[in-house]
């Protein structure tokens, strides 16, 4: 038994109810006809992503998670078409199959192919009545495997997704999405006898959108989770313990690690009646000279954000940023793909050598940094895309290593309209000093030393009681079904800290707690909060008023006080 044999009989016991509730569909049967009966649930080991389709699945119903990338045009297929002889006056009825409907395991797609009769049987003309014919919407997907689930060093796999009737135009390029339906294997009699390998297809039954502020991440909060997360935020000094749990293999850089932990937290954003969009994400620049470790935090945002995607700007185009349009080699067909930024949605997305983008290839992100909205006009398409991500980006000095002795806008060399997005700016240097490098020197070897925290001495672990809530005793790592340990183990041991080993959190709890407080709590701007910003603006905005002519300072606008 195969889904082609059991999905038809359910579809036409749906239109028997129908039928017998409400009486008038009988005199519309291609609106009876229309009704599909929807599948949902957990499908267990069918719960697959385009990477986990394999032969075992052909021919059964799998539910395909990803996210999509291509949307084609909706076209109307011919489902029956009616003819009128004017010879005869006889009329005469055909009906159509497409290669994704109906069957069993492999479709041949010579099997259901058919033109469109012009003569009958005895030779007379045919008049098609396009009133009387059956048209059913079509349209064709890519859903492509989610960012976050792509193994390190492999390409994405994709799906191609056949959607018709209500399902066509439900999702748009940068939606996550789960796709049940059928999987298919697709091919006519030349693909079959010249390597016998065929097209794969899943047939849509049902698509659903993905919830982007829940569970995108792969996460699962147990209930004593949600209890360890309580107690630590009940702490004092979250802040800083959460901070120098933020890449504690790299020594320093306090500030830029607060700065990081906020921009993973993110605000709140706004949409006021009026239809004005107030972005609640954080874009965090950091410049400085080489060797200060801007890389790794990049690659730490990477492993640590529930969603974050990665690029250079020397690797990347405008258009693999923002969208592109692209034309089908079968169809003709023009569609949107979707780029870096809108595929993180709701997300990060990290930028290592962001100096070395282009002018024209920087001007295409003006629009996400502030407005988080892709639009594209172009080749005859009007559309306008979500991109609600931040921007964490890596830059080296003008010259290579900063020049103290120039101002700073000098040294960063980027348009003030794009470092005015830009609502944290560090400047990283690679001071000279015997006790900070003495300092690094240590904090490196013994990271080098301790890499794997079992090699330690089973002493230096945490010495707190393992019934307690906060204890080591279970690593989410390997299961993430299970309890995520609080506190990183043989901490003192590898980071030197000494009395403050306890006070680095696991990586797996702090993508726990970033996750849970920005899924189920929503900050709140207090009065006393709203006139001290209004006054420190004010001030910073007093002191550039003074320095305009030295330009010893980046550019102070309004957009600040829009992500605060």
């Amino acid at each position: 038994a195969t889904p082609s044999t059991h999905l038809p009989a359910l579809d036409k016991a749906l239109q028997n109810v129908a039928e017998a509730v409400r009486p008038d569909l009988a005199a519309d049967p291609q609106r009876l006809d229309g009704l599909r009966v929807g599948l949902d649930g957990a499908f267990g080991a069918a719960r697959v992503s385009p990477r986990g389709l394999r032969s075992d699945l052909v021919s059964r119903v799998v539910a395909v998670e990803g996210i999509v990338t291509r949307c084609s045009n909706v076209r109307p297929r011919l489902g029956k078409s009616v003819h009128f002889c004017p010879a005869t006056g006889k009329v005469s009825e055909r009906v159509y199959r497409d290669p994704t409907e109906g069957g069993r395991g492999i479709v041949a797609a010579a099997a259901f192919s058919g033109s469109v009769p012009q003569k009958d049987d005895d030779g007379n003309p045919l008049e098609m009545e396009f009133g009387k014919s059956w048209f059913r919407d079509t349209q064709r997907l890519t859903v492509q495997e989610l960012p976050e689930s792509i193994p390190a060093g492999q390409l994405p796999r994709a799906v191609e997704v056949a959607m018709d009737g209500d399902l066509v135009d439900v999702c748009k390029p940068g939606d996550r999405v789960r796709v049940v339906g059928t999987f298919r294997a697709l091919g006519g009699v030349a693909t079959a006898e010249s390597s016998a390998i065929f097209k794969t297809i899943v047939v849509a039954n049902m698509v659903r959108q993905l919830a982007k502020d829940g569970n995108f991440g792969g996460l699962n909060l147990t209930e004593k989770d949600v209890r360890n997360i309580q107690k630590f935020a009940a702490e004092k000094d979250v802040m800083d313990r959460l901070a120098c749990s933020i890449a504690p293999s790299i020594s320093g850089h306090e500030m830029i690690k607060k700065a990081v932990l906020l921009q993973l937290l993110g605000g709140q954003e706004k949409n006021l009646a009026t239809g004005t969009h107030l972005r609640g994400d954080i874009n965090v620049l950091m410049v400085g000279d080489p060797s200060t470790a801007k890389s790794q935090i990049l690659r730490f945002v990477l492993k640590t954000a529930p969603l974050a995607i990665s690029t250079t700007g020397r690797g990347s185009s405008g258009v693999g940023l923002t969208a592109a349009v692209t034309k089908d080699s079968d169809t003709g067909d023009r569609h949107l793909e979707a780029g870096a930024m809108v595929l993180a949605d709701r997300g990060i997305v990290c930028i290592d050598e962001f100096d070395k983008m282009s002018d024209e290839d920087r001007v295409a992100i003006h629009e996400v940094m502030e407005q988080q909205t892709v639009t594209i006009a172009k080749a005859g398409i009007h559309a306008s895309l979500n991109a609600r991500c931040s921007v964490l980006a890596a830059a080296n000095p003008l010259y290579g290593s900063y020049d103290k002795d120039k101002k700073p806008h000098e040294n960063i060399a980027l348009p003030d309209s794009l470092l005015s997005r830009f609502d944290l700016l560090f400047i990283v240097l690679d001071a000279a000093s015997a006790e900070r490098d003495r300092q690094i020197a240590d904090h490196v070897l013994r990271s080098h030393m301790f890499q794997d925290p079992t090699l330690g001495d089973a002493r230096a672990a945490d010495d707190r009681d393992p019934n307690d809530d906060n204890s080591d005793a279970e690593d989410a790592d390997e299961d993430p079904e299970r309890p995520a340990a609080v506190y990183q183990k043989n901490a003192g041991r590898i980071y030197g800290r000494g009395a403050d080993a306890h006070d680095i959190v696991s990586v797996a709890f702090l993508r726990k707690f970033i996750f849970y407080a920005k899924s189920r709590r929503k900050p709140v701007l207090t009065p006393a909060a709203s006139e001290y910003i209004a006054k420190r603006y004010s001030e910073l905005r007093r002191d550039k008023a003074e320095e305009k002519r030295r330009r010893l300072t980046v550019p102070i606008t309004a957009r600040l006080t829009v992500p605060i």
